[in-house]
């Protein structure tokens, strides 16, 4: 007889221990009902992931144990199916990332995490203290070994399940996405699971934590690293993997789901982090300044797309420099997606600024210093509405702008969810054809015309800034690739535009500090993986 593994890919909520165990309860339920032997959950499931700084909270592993116990008991209704759930345990000095399997109400065994990752997003070092012992446990004659996350993408504890006799390993996973992860995961585990002779069934999170998104996505490799099973990607769902005795021993099989494709995938990223952080964090709406750019527009999308029009608000605040078209296009996109679109023009507001600062301004030209003033009188419409009606407040910035600060701070950076902040301008242009692909919903013009900040006569970005097909490859190689001035130039990119560019870059990091979080979709992207000092004399 098959043992069957159901991998319980859940969206766990941080410090949400109530809710994540109702979660886990019902996976057990549906894991039984499947035939089942055993139930895989992802990473801290019990806590949710990443708890960060929760974790020197003693409360918050007192919680963390008495959901523990209340899984237990919950395994005691299903006593044919052992439960592997994750869950933060601190004893004396020493912290873990642990991993119980309990049966019939009993705690059988405890793994806990021995390679703590600490790079990119990741901190666990700061919290935890790694384990040192393998757990393997037997069900149906198949001895199962129990590894978490970090632990398979490094050889050293695969080699150890082995060695202690697991001939499947298990992995409960927290693995955020970014461009490509799938491809990177099944490459290490093929590495470092396979290459110790078990296949590997690896279950992992799914859902928005502040700006990491999770996709989800739980699968099973073959011993010979084929492709075995694989769940949803950004959803909820409960993949059943059934481990058999094959010609050449144990094999693990399941439905597998296709892949999205690559701009598909970076939608839905982007929809899942905006729907869960307004909904996991209570606001009741989103409200957002759509201007007839590009940028407004694609987020316009997306939070109706992630919430529905009913809880999506927008609002036209023109100036004097903006233009017809732009009002005519930011009224027609809000009227096809049926949200709720008001018009406050700004220029009474920006004439009572003027008129305070006449004095000082006496005799000085107009600069950017009169442009700013619109875009936070924008910005202090958007924040009064929010603190009124509960609303965040979305704001619209790319990843382009916010590497060269081409945006202002208490303006158009003002808000609460930064939806695009990770998305190259470039790839804000594919996103937007992507879904008028899908449905058309943002006009043609939007999409055609050159994008302008409208915040003087006749203005477009790149009277500032170079093409933006130099400025985001010149990011990428720079911020994401930690590429040098010298190597770029090298590449063929204008030695001009990299000088401008890199500086920019650097002279901007005091206004991303005072970003709101937003969506990550790169492997680098400004916030958790960004860390530069403000005060920095360094040049290359």
């Amino acid at each position: 007889m098959p043992v069957r593994i159901a991998c319980g890919q859940l969206n766990q909520t941080v410090g949400d221990f109530s809710g994540n165990v109702d979660r886990i309860e019902q996976a057990a339920r549906d894991a039984a009902a499947a035939g089942a032997q055993i139930l895989l959950t992802p990473e801290l499931s019990l806590s949710g992931y990443p708890p960060e700084d929760l974790l020197f909270r003693d409360a918050f592993y007192a919680k963390a144990e008495e959901a523990l116990q209340r899984v237990a008991m919950i395994s005691s209704g299903y006593p044919d199916l052992h439960l592997v759930v994750g869950y933060p345990v601190c004893r004396g000095r020493r912290c873990h990332n642990a991993a119980a399997v309990l049966k019939a109400g009993v705690r059988v065994g405890e793994y806990l995490k021995q390679e703590l990752p600490n790079y990119s997003v990741f901190d666990e070092i700061r919290y935890f203290t790694p384990g040192a012992e393998p757990l393997v446990f037997e069900v149906g004659g198949v001895r199962f070994g129990i590894a978490i996350c970090e632990d398979f993408w490094l050889p050293r504890v695969p080699a150890m399940a082995s060695a202690a006799g697991a001939q499947v390993l298990l992995s409960l996973n927290a693995s955020p996405y970014h461009l490509n992860k799938r491809a990177t995961r099944f490459d290490v585990a093929r590495d470092n699971v396979c290459a110790a002779g078990m296949p590997l069934v690896a279950c992992n999170l799914v859902g928005g934590q502040d700006e990491l998104v999770f996709d989800g996505q739980t699968f099973a490799l073959q011993r010979d690293g084929t492709l075995a099973a694989q769940a949803l990607e950004f959803d909820e769902d409960l993949l059943l993997v059934d481990v058999d005795e094959g010609p050449d021993g144990l094999r693990v099989s399941g439905r597998i789901e296709p892949d999205l494709e690559f701009l598909p995938q970076v939608y839905e990223a982007l929809r899942l982090g905006v729907k869960d952080y307004v909904v996991k964090n209570g606001f009741p709406s989103v409200v957002l300044g759509l201007s007839g750019g590009i940028d407004s527009a694609l987020t316009l999308a997306l939070a109706v797309d992630a919430l529905g029009a009913d809880r999506v608000r927008a609002v036209m605040m023109p100036s004097a420099y903006t233009a017809a078209i732009s009002l005519d296009d930011a009224r027609s996109m809000a009227q096809g997606l049926g949200v709720r679109y008001d018009v406050w023009p700004i220029g009474e507001c920006f004439r009572a600024f003027h008129g305070t600062l006449a004095d000082e301004f006496r005799g000085l030209p107009q600069d950017t210093t009169e442009e700013n003033i619109q875009a936070r009188i924008r910005g202090t419409l958007l924040m009064a509405l929010s603190n009124k009606t509960g609303a965040i407040v979305l704001t619209t910035g790319n990843k382009s702008e916010m590497a060269v600060g081409y945006c202002t701070l208490y303006g158009d950076m003002a808000g609460g969810f930064a939806v695009i902040k990770d998305i190259a301008k470039t790839l804000v242009y594919k996103l937007s054809e992507y879904r008028n692909k899908v449905a058309p919903v943002i006009p043609e013009r939007i999409i055609t015309r050159a994008p302008s900040a409208e915040l003087r006569a006749d203005q477009t970005d790149q009277d500032s800034l170079p093409p933006y097909e130099i400025l985001d490859e010149i990011v990428q190689m720079y911020m994401e690739r930690n590429m040098s001035v010298e190597q770029m130039v090298a590449a063929g990119l204008p030695a001009d535009a990299v000088r401008q560019v890199v500086r920019l870059i650097r002279i901007s990091e005091y206004k991303r500090r005072q970003a709101p979080v937003g969506v990550r979709v790169t492997d680098r992207a400004f916030g958790r993986d960004w860390r530069y000092p403000i005060t920095s004399r360094f040049r290359e």
